[in-house]
């Protein structure tokens, strides 16, 4: 068995595609207060030292915190309006929204919700993101993170008995299996439950019940727009043991709760819903950063650019690439073949055939060691050979830092080397004129004209492919779906 510190790359951009609710993090004492809706996410004075590394991580994991001030607003007066209908309003949350392009949001048990950028943006109105929020605090109100984590306590406990007292290796699986069986049934139950908190809170808060409906459904159409991987690891499969029910089965347990408020629900009463909302929505989330933040590296088809670290590379024929807070992953069409890249540090008296053969990875073939050197910077590689994947590593050594690219094929050919060595020849240090010209994409919101078509609108989306499938999906347009003219829809510039 290969041994590394890292996770194998096609393994981890998989699990980069799911898309759900992130499990909360270990319970933390949570405290309540009168009514203060949400506070500003800057103000951490009074978080507990448990609680500020965890938002600390968080922040580190997810891209920072994105300052805009409009769109603070949005949700803080969102989440004020939930409260005020929540079964707990003495209790008060924070919000902070996450530089990040991923569709995510989840809650520490002290009141901290956290939602990403891209989230904010796949949403079409203030319902939607009502749902989300309101999901979140249910997190909070039925203190799930503290029973999830009471839970996690008696799977370790059995976990130990196993280890301790059970010789026999069959029944020791089978007790194990079954403590984790039961913590991750409790798991998917308590998103359901999540679930129909939230709806019955945006529900009784003025918001569209449907909301939840509508953006679950969004989240099912935009995770059909992420690559397929093959069989084994299609992101959307159940999986009975995830923590996280997919979402096809939440839209339908969704729907069903919404059924039962939507006779409490008016719109002729409320300002929750309708044309005006959501144009009031979008004017609120237009000229938001759409994708990932060029600060921190970004995507282009193949290439990835860092302008900040000034460096580029592009990646094999038929690689989809994904920007991580902690590497770059990419994955082949078809699954066969993966890679990443990280940054490490080496000591500058370590030579990098050396740093390749010290240890960090098994089964080196010393005879593959080879110095090379790419477009001015030194570097080294070298294979090695794991039960199911080989691979090929690339060091090169760029200013104090050095770049780390693994490779991981099923079969590595002379044609996969001769690829993976082609890419990383295209490393290499970007001129200041493209750094000066790379700039983030951005939602705009336009209004429909007269002659306007979904096609013709989204020839005007700066995105790599898919553009009519991608302009539905983040406008929430159905197969089929017509645009009506004088209303407004979100499209993606430079």
């Amino acid at each position: 068995m290969i041994r590394l510190r890292l996770v194998h790359a096609a393994v981890a951009f998989a699990a980069l595609l799911l898309v759900a609710c992130t499990a909360t993090p270990p319970p933390v004492e949570s405290k309540a207060s009168l009514p203060e809706a949400a506070k500003p996410a800057e103000a951490t004075a009074d978080m507990s030292p448990a609680v500020l590394r965890e938002h600390q991580r968080i922040l580190g994991a997810y891209g920072g915190v994105y300052k805009d001030q409009k769109l603070q607003g949005l949700i803080e007066k969102t989440v004020g309006r939930l409260v005020a209908a929540s079964d707990r309003p003495d209790l008060h949350y924070r919000v902070t929204v996450l530089n990040s392009q991923s569709i995510n949001a989840f809650a520490l048990p002290t009141g901290q919700i956290y939602v990403t950028r891209g989230l904010v943006a796949l949403a079409n109105d203030e319902s939607e993101l009502a749902s989300v929020l309101a999901h979140e605090m249910g997190h909070v109100i039925a203190r799930h993170a503290a029973i999830r984590e009471e839970q996690a306590k008696q799977a370790a406990l059995v976990g130990r008995v196993v280890t301790d007292v059970i010789s026999d290796p069959e029944v020791g699986a089978l007790a194990l299996a079954k403590s984790k069986l039961a913590l991750a049934s409790f798991s998917r139950a308590q998103e359901f439950e999540a679930d129909s908190i939230g709806i019955r809170v945006a529900a009784r808060a003025g918001y569209d019940p449907y909301g939840a409906v509508r953006f679950l459904s969004s989240m099912e159409h935009n995770s059909e727009l992420k690559p397929r991987q093959g069989g084994t690891m299609n992101p959307r499969a159940p999986d009975f043991l995830s923590s996280h029910p997919a979402t096809p089965e939440r839209i339908t347990n969704a729907a069903a709760t919404a059924r039962q408020y939507a006779a409490q629900w008016n719109p002729q009463t409320t300002a929750s819903l309708g044309i005006d909302d959501q144009r009031a929505y979008l004017a609120d989330i237009d000229g938001i950063i759409f994708g990932e933040d060029p600060s921190e590296g970004f995507v282009r088809g193949r290439r990835f650019l860092h302008p900040r670290l000034g460096f580029t590379f592009t990646a094999p024929e038929g690689f989809t690439l994904e920007n991580t807070a902690q590497a770059v992953l990419g994955v082949k069409r078809g699954g066969g073949a993966a890679l990443r890249l990280d940054v490490v540090r080496v000591p500058a008296e370590q030579t990098l055939a050396g740093y390749l053969t010290s240890g960090w990875i098994d089964n080196i073939d010393p005879a593959s060691v080879e110095n090379f050197t790419v477009n001015g910077f030194p570097g080294a590689t070298a294979a090695a050979k794991g039960d199911q994947w080989d691979f090929r590593l690339y060091a090169i050594r760029f200013g104090s830092d050095v770049y780390r690219f693994i490779f991981a094929a099923k079969h590595r050919t002379p044609e996969t080397d001769h690829a993976f060595r082609e890419s990383v020849g295209t490393f290499r240090r970007m001129s200041l004129a493209e750094i000066d010209d790379t700039k983030p994409l951005h939602l705009q919101v336009v209004t429909v004209g007269p002659g306007d078509t979904v096609e013709k609108l989204a020839s005007r989306m700066v995105v790599a492919d898919r553009q009519v499938e991608r302009f539905r999906v983040l406008n929430g347009l159905g197969p089929g779906q017509r645009l009506k003219s004088g209303s407004e829809v979100k499209i993606v510039v430079e």
